[in-house]
């Protein structure tokens, strides 16, 4: 299960990234909205099954509020699912 999560935080990380550093400037800057409407959708997926399977894995390995709250802030701050990769479940990944 950790590593079904890893994998989905990667990928709720990267859309989240290529969503607000690329596709969001070429749409205000250019006019070109076809990035949004390519990656806002899987985004969107990718966030909420972020979401579930953060609470998911949070009662299966009986993590602390305190570990739950900085997984769950991680999904809304650019780069932060990798930090919460590396520091969270990578280091007893099974």
């Amino acid at each position: 299960m950790k590593n079904f999560f890893r994998i989905i935080s990667f990928l709720e990380g990267s859309s989240f990234v290529l969503l607000l550093f690329i596709a969001v400037p070429l749409k205000y800057w250019f006019g070109v909205d076809s990035f949004v409407k390519f990656l806002g959708m899987p985004h969107g997926i990718f966030f909420l099954s972020y979401i579930l399977f953060a609470l998911v894995l949070a009662i299966e390995e009986k993590w602390k509020l305190k570990t739950l709250s900085y997984i769950l802030v991680a999904s809304v701050i650019p780069f932060a699912t990798f930090y919460v990769d590396k520091k969270f479940l990578r280091k007893s990944s099974s």
